[in-house]
């Protein structure tokens, strides 16, 4: 049956190693080869460290992450197969990774109600053998992973918490490991054994501790995080949080620089919620996106009959900033007459409206932002240096995401739940190699466009299910390093093999398949790169000349 469903399914194919790269991946999932006693000496650790309650805990959630991740593969082989044989790809893939040979020997199941009642006998569980050679033989179950795997794997398959309980164990001298599955709600919820699927803040005393120290200094653990909306953690995204953070609660005029999109009018309404000023309106203005000849009555305000299609009299932007802060985006867009009378602004704290007379005090803090290079622009004329002196007092370079792709993973953590709240869906985040495609993009668009990413991600993923690279980019970039594949006697191949018959799987794969046609793509492609050379095109298909022209002579 192993054989038959490996094949069927072709999941040896969606193993592949990267020997190169350092890297194995088990289809969009990240996969690491260890030593079963090394792996027994961390199981151990955690003994020692946080008590049989609190390991067993740990081990078994660990085990429930590692079935979700892969009933993820077999939810996507849905419809290619009968559904008991997909769901059972997950016993199957957990013998391919060489923890344990699980066989389900009893099963009740309704699909569309999404029941799972169950028996499933063990064999060759490497837990219960480490817990032997590190404990001997003790009085309670030992295979708290398998136990994690095989309930995260059956509630993410069936979208409903089904949990697995061990009822005997090799580890405590059972002749055999077997396990119950049940919904949760079937289990007695009195006897605590649920309680070992959450995590409680409290499990862990040492962590008590450090949190309590952690408050008694002032420090905070973790990444930069405001309410979700601005977060990071590496050095280049410290450093100017912290010149930001200085400046929140106080007069001194800020200005913003960077690229588009790396999330300046955020990095302003922070200052602003952070100041004495967060009772008051927060107004932002984007200055290269209104025309040149209304620039003037946006920023500060017009009188009734100042210019045709003036019919009201209307405040600006100062006005309406008034005992708060005016964000101005883009400031090196405005035209020179408009920066005259900012500055006349900024200088006096006095507003007169265009066609009007009357002077208006206000008590506004100016936070600009640009990406242009105002030294280059005032030795062009295109800016005062008098204003930009104004506006420069004390300057922060926001970096580009590119230049720390350390924040890449927190921030798409947090606009995967931006988005999941918006689309009203629960998703389990990236697969490894969507966040992997993430890491190597440029990122011209800096924030703005991983999070226009996320949003399509959080779009097409299916609920429940994990957001891949598919889902992410319109045009998905090319796999180039995808490493060797396992053969069907479980060997590691050739990677340049593997690459072949991947790319001839994926021919194969179309609906109408014709032999003859590709033959003639081909032919006519290596005809074209040759430049009509046919001892060059000959060599670049790995044949002879004179079979070349004999191909070409049969087609004609």
């Amino acid at each position: 049956m192993a054989q038959t469903l490996i094949e069927q399914f072709n999941l040896r194919s969606r193993l592949r190693f990267n020997i190169d790269a350092g890297q194995i991946w088990l289809d969009e999932n990240r996969m690491l080869l260890l030593h079963a006693k090394a792996v027994g000496h961390m199981r151990r650790e955690l003994f020692d460290a946080l008590g049989e309650h609190g390991a067993r805990g740990v081990l078994i959630r660990m085990g429930f992450g590692a079935g979700q991740q892969d009933a993820e593969l077999a939810r996507s082989l849905i419809g290619e197969g009968d559904p008991f044989d997909v769901f059972n790809i997950g016993p199957e893939l957990h013998a391919f990774e060489g923890m344990v040979r699980p066989t389900i020997t009893k099963k009740e199941i309704d699909w569309e109600k999404g029941i799972f009642f169950g028996e499933v006998l063990l064999a060759n569980t490497w837990e219960a053998e480490s817990h032997i050679q590190h404990f001997g033989i003790g009085d309670d179950p030992v295979c708290w992973t398998i136990v994690g795997y095989a309930s995260g794997y059956t509630s993410q398959f069936f979208k409903r918490f089904i949990v697995f309980r061990e009822v005997s164990c090799v580890g405590r001298g059972d002749h055999a490991c077997k396990l119950l599955a049940k919904p949760a709600e079937a289990w007695d919820p009195d006897d605590g054994y649920l309680d070992y699927f959450r995590q409680h803040r409290g499990d862990y005393p040492m962590r008590r501790l450090e949190d309590e120290l952690t408050a008694l200094r002032g420090g905070a653990r973790g990444p930069v995080s405001t309410e979700g909306e601005i977060v990071g953690s590496s050095p280049e995204f410290r450093a100017a949080f912290d010149l930001i953070r200085k400046a929140a609660n106080s007069p001194i005029s800020v200005l913003l620089l960077g690229e588009t999109g790396v999330g300046k009018e955020m990095f302003a309404r922070w200052m602003h919620d952070n100041s004495d000023r967060a009772d008051a309106p927060f107004v932002a203005i984007n200055c290269g996106a209104i025309p040149h000849d209304l620039i003037e009555s946006e920023l500060f305000g017009v009188e009734k009959g100042a210019f045709t299609g003036a019919q009201h009299s209307r405040p600006g932007r100062f006005e309406r900033a008034d005992g708060g802060t005016l964000f101005l985006d883009e400031v090196g867009d405005l035209p020179l007459a408009a920066q005259v009378k900012l500055l006349r602004v900024l200088q006096t704290g006095e507003v007169e409206r265009l066609g009007g007379h009357q002077i208006r005090k206000v008590s506004v803090r100016v936070i600009a932002a640009t990406n242009v290079d105002l030294p280059r622009a005032i030795a062009e004329g295109r800016f005062r240096a008098d204003l930009y002196y104004r506006l420069s007092t004390y300057p922060v370079t926001i970096p580009p995401l590119r230049e720390r792709p350390g924040d890449i993973p927190q921030l798409a953590k947090a606009l995967i739940a931006k988005y999941e709240t918006r689309y009203g869906k629960q998703l389990g985040g990236l697969t490894d190699r969507a966040l992997r495609a993430l890491l190597a993009h440029a990122w011209h668009g800096n924030v703005r466009e991983l999070e226009n990413l996320v949003e399509r991600g959080v779009l097409l993923a299916p609920e429940g299910g994990q957001i891949e690279i598919e889902h992410l980019f319109a045009d998905p970039p090319a796999d180039t390093d995808s490493g060797a594949q396992v053969d069907v006697s479980g060997v590691v191949g050739n990677a340049e093999e593997s690459n072949r018959n991947r790319l001839c799987e994926q021919v194969l794969d179309k609906d109408s398949f014709n032999l003859e046609a590709h033959e003639r793509r081909l032919i006519e492609l290596a005809v074209r790169r040759a430049n009509g050379n046919l001892t060059h095109a000959a060599k670049a298909l790995g044949i002879s000349r004179r079979q070349l022209s004999y191909r070409l002579k049969r087609r004609a």
